[in-house]
């Protein structure tokens, strides 16, 4: 089968669990055989190519800054969503299936657009859907309002889309979808659980992108209040972004700089070490559209606390009291409660986290998903 999907961004040239998503459904379509495209903006520097193994990347847009203060700018989406459509237009004969995420939406109008030409199928991933007051936050209230409409314009143009949690469903049929949607459930493609868990070390993870929504300054203050009833706890926070300076402050104002480590992006084998030999996870995000890393803490034995909030699909992946919390909100002394609580469950919870991802291993895998997308492209 021949097989393009869309995405402006492209791993580890930028990193996130729909790059992560996309890069490994890339590979995984390869090794099966199909003739998969990567439609992309470029990201890697001129006069070198990005390799992904059987996979032909094109860059249909130059290189362009995606963030500005932590919030995506508009000028790249537009220029994508022209580029895939040139190149939709110019060789869409090329392609079975095009499979697209919804953000940024003007690669899936583009899409559309180039369908009536070629009658390729379009399958829209909607790894998030947000509520018009959310996008009145977000852009406020005359560009918000625009990008509630372009959103609701975008769900009308496929009748297969997958989703990635509950939550994302639910919002996309309250947008007016009325096709077959999909709940995807697996996107983790990491190896088998240990035999077993290895006890914690006192240290508080976080791994993200350092963004408004991820929160990540909130672990500062929540570890400043743990460290009073448990001294030789410290923290690991993985990432960047336009957060790194308030994180950097705090690890400051809280005297916590011989507790805290702060390096930035690392290598995923680096955050798999932390993880595995650390206490807990910490996700204070006020909205995720999956959360990988809850699994991948699970999978090595490691419970979570994530924080409840109607935008937050991580909460999902949480079964109180057994792989993890959720915290009511991200004051500090509710995430130190939440940290501490794990560290008196002791062994006892991170035996339960791994029983919890063995039971819910085949559900929670690539493989699942892979199989379920497959089907889905042979229907039609």
């Amino acid at each position: 089968m021949r097989i393009a999907l869309v995405y402006d961004c492209l791993y580890p040239h930028t990193v996130g669990g729909a790059e992560r998503w996309y890069r490994t459904l890339a590979e995984r379509l390869a090794q099966e055989r199909h003739d998969v495209t990567y439609l992309t903006l470029r990201q890697w520097p001129k006069g070198s190519e990005p390799e992904v193994p059987g996979v032909r990347i094109v860059g249909v847009g130059p290189r362009l800054r995606l963030y500005v203060g932590g919030r995506r700018r508009i000028l790249p989406p537009v220029v994508f969503g022209l580029g895939v459509l040139a190149h939709l237009v110019r060789h869409g004969r090329r392609y079975d299936v095009v499979h697209t995420a919804s953000f940024p939406y003007f690669s899936v109008l583009a899409a559309g657009t180039a369908r009536a030409l070629h009658r390729f199928r379009v399958f829209v991933d909607w790894h998030e859907v947000w509520t018009r007051e959310y996008w009145r936050e977000y852009l406020g209230p005359v560009r918000g309002w625009l990008g509630w409409r372009v959103q609701k314009l975008t769900a009308g143009v496929s009748r297969r889309a997958f989703c990635f949690s509950r939550l994302q469903e639910r919002r996309l049929r309250d947008e007016g979808f009325r096709g077959e949607i999909t709940v995807l459930e697996g996107e983790y493609a990491g190896g088998p659980p240990p035999s077993e868990v290895v006890p914690a070390e006192p240290v508080v993870v976080f791994a993200g992108r350092h963004i408004p929504e991820k929160r990540a300054p909130a672990l500062l203050p929540a570890l400043a209040v743990a460290r009073e009833r448990l001294s030789d706890l410290r923290g690991e926070i993985y990432g960047d972004g336009p957060d790194r300076p308030e994180v950097l402050r705090l690890i400051a104002e809280h005297g916590l700089a011989s507790a805290v480590q702060a390096p930035g992006f690392v290598p995923v084998e680096q955050v798999e070490i932390s993880l595995r030999r650390a206490l807990c996870l910490v996700l204070p995000s006020r909205r995720e559209g999956y959360g990988l890393i809850v699994v991948e803490a699970a999978a090595l034995g490691t419970p979570s606390i994530v924080v409840s909030g109607p935008d937050n699909a991580a909460t999902e992946l949480v079964e109180e009291g057994v792989n993890g919390f959720v915290a009511e909100s991200a004051e500090p002394e509710v995430l130190a409660k939440a940290i501490l609580s794990v560290h008196e469950a002791g062994l006892a919870m991170r035996e339960a986290t791994a029983d919890w991802f063995r039971r819910n291993e085949q559900r929670l895998s690539l493989e699942s998903s892979l199989e379920t997308v497959l089907a889905a492209y042979e229907e039609g």
